[in-house]
């Protein structure tokens, strides 16, 4: 049977509070949501940070102090933390956390891209917070700024401390941001290199879409010095990360990506997204990665060389 990561993004730094009760606010929901993902298959843990008093992103690594030591005590996930953050967030704020808790892997977009979310703000007329309203609907003008110099100083500022990275691309174009860098040397195999569709202001949720990231990506780096995973926004999560799946791909899910677990139902935690996948898989005759394979597999430092 053909092994799969499975990572599951816990609550990440897009969806406000008023979108699901299920999305996890506080450093203790945080941790539980995590280590019940673990628990249901995910082997890597990809996480952000909120203020535990309004649910807005932060940076702030005195908050992620407050849950990464519990995960790592309750679970053997490999912790993947955010260097994204926010779109309202400066790279030095972006990064503060994977520079002190060097974990094993972290996240990196490969690109400056539009990155909208403003058509939800018309479908909600009661907000929790009172940052929520203008933060999705101001989106239409939110660039996410990931310039060749950002990504240089993310390398020069995170570099040797052993992390490794997931390579977040967007869209084609990111793919060829990243092989510069493998050109400049900053890069070694094997890499980690997670697709991402159906973001507004990204490549769309397209089969042949899909299919025509993945060829690119071989010829660009050789099919031997990767492995790739997708995860989709939205109502395309499940369906497309199956997708993913039969071509040989791992696959992400988590409140971060997706809301809901079928058509117009809410998911109620991280944990049932893993559970519906895994047996997704199941049936598609791959059994779940475990974190030590996880670990194998993408040449990770291993959880006792990180600062959590």
């Amino acid at each position: 049977m053909a092994k799969v990561i499975i990572s599951c993004a816990i609550t990440g730094g897009i969806h406000t509070p008023t979108m699901s009760d299920a999305l996890p606010i506080t450093p203790e929901q945080i941790a539980e949501e995590s280590i019940a993902a673990a628990k249901a298959g995910a082997a890597i843990i990809h996480l952000h940070a909120r203020r535990p008093e309004d649910g807005h992103p932060t940076g702030d690594p005195d908050v992620f102090a407050r849950f990464l030591p519990v995960i790592k005590q309750r679970t053997d996930a490999v912790i993947n933390l955010t260097t994204g953050g926010s779109l309202t967030m400066p790279v030095q704020e972006r990064i503060a956390a994977a520079h002190r808790f060097q974990p094993e892997i972290c996240s990196l977009n490969m690109g400056s891209m539009n990155f909208a979310l403003f058509p939800v703000a018309g479908k909600i007329t009661e907000w929790k917070y009172p940052w929520e309203k203008d933060y999705i609907a101001n989106s239409d003008d939110y660039v996410f700024r990931n310039s060749f110099r950002d990504i240089a100083y993310m390398f020069e500022t995170l570099g040797g401390m052993g992390t490794k990275y997931e390579h977040e691309c967007y869209d084609l174009s990111h793919l060829y941001t990243l092989a510069h860098f493998i050109d400049r040397g900053l890069i070694k195999p094997p890499f980690f290199v997670q697709m991402v569709f159906g973001i507004l202001g990204g490549v769309g949720a397209h089969l042949e879409n899909l299919v025509f990231m993945k060829e690119t990506a071989d010829r660009l780096f050789g099919k031997e010095s990767y492995k790739w995973s997708v995860l989709a926004a939205g109502r395309h999560q499940m369906p497309f990360i199956t997708q993913a799946a039969l071509l040989g791909g791992h696959v992400r899910v988590g409140l971060e990506d997706s809301l809901y677990i079928g058509r117009g139902e809410l998911a109620t935690s991280n944990a049932q997204q893993v559970e519906k996948i895994k047996r997704i898989l199941a049936e598609l005759g791959h059994e779940p990665a475990t974190p030590a394979e996880a670990r194998e597999m993408l040449g990770l430092k291993g959880a006792d060389r990180t600062l959590i």
